[in-house]
């Protein structure tokens, strides 16, 4: 069962979430809270396994609030969810540490298996959006981290940047999607990056993924 806590400070959106997520069968929401200030107390006591994030909230934002979770020793994963994709804020939670975001117009099946796929353990990738995001909002500050990589690690990060999965990127690559896994994990390390969206996220900022259109 995948726990859920919602953070939203519009009780409209919050309900509306619930009623998507109970009919989902295996997502449990187990709480609910309209101020970031009240995350970090709740995950503790709720212990959820994912964080459906607000980013703008009065009080403590979004943003605030996944800064202080990922700081714990095994934080929940979070998803923000977000009105507008192109949203400096959007881009300041998933440099925080969220593993993805939602549009709150997302249809409910989107929904549902947004959050299973962060569950998963795999981030919500949309390669457009984020090489937009870092075109706009990036500081260009990780161009050192890229030299650390090898010749192949450097392969496996181009490949994520363009959202490709581990088994693409094997058929990409012609190597055993274990391979893949242990280059990825070897990416992330180098990197300190939490998960793929963070590691794309540097693969733009520093300028090794070219961050203007194809």
């Amino acid at each position: 069962m995948i726990t859920v806590l919602l953070v939203d400070d519009e009780p409209l959106v919050r309900s509306g979430l619930r009623a998507v997520l109970a009919g989902a069968g295996d997502i449990e929401v187990v709480g609910e809270v309209a101020d970031g200030a009240e995350v970090p107390g709740l995950v503790a006591r709720l212990h959820p396994s994912m964080v459906l994030m607000d980013v703008r909230m009065p009080g403590i934002d979004g943003i605030s609030a996944t800064r202080q979770l990922m700081a714990a020793a095994e934080p929940p994963r979070v998803l923000v969810v977000t009105t507008f994709e192109n949203d400096e804020y959007v881009y300041a939670a998933l440099r925080a540490g969220a593993s993805g975001f939602l549009l709150k117009r997302a249809r409910p099946e989107e929904i549902v298996q947004a959050v299973r796929t962060v569950a998963a353990g795999d981030s919500l990738l949309f390669p457009a959006a984020i090489r937009s995001l870092a075109r706009s909002f990036g500081d260009g500050a990780e161009a050192a981290s890229i030299k650390r990589l090898s010749g192949r690690e450097r392969d496996v990060l181009r490949l994520m940047a363009r959202g490709m999965s581990n088994a693409e990127i094997a058929g990409e690559l012609f190597v055993a999607v274990e391979t893949v896994k242990t280059h990825v994990g070897s990416v992330l390390g180098k990197l300190g990056a939490r998960d793929r969206t963070q590691a794309v996220i540097r693969a733009y900022e520093s300028g090794f993924v070219a961050s203007s259109p194809q």
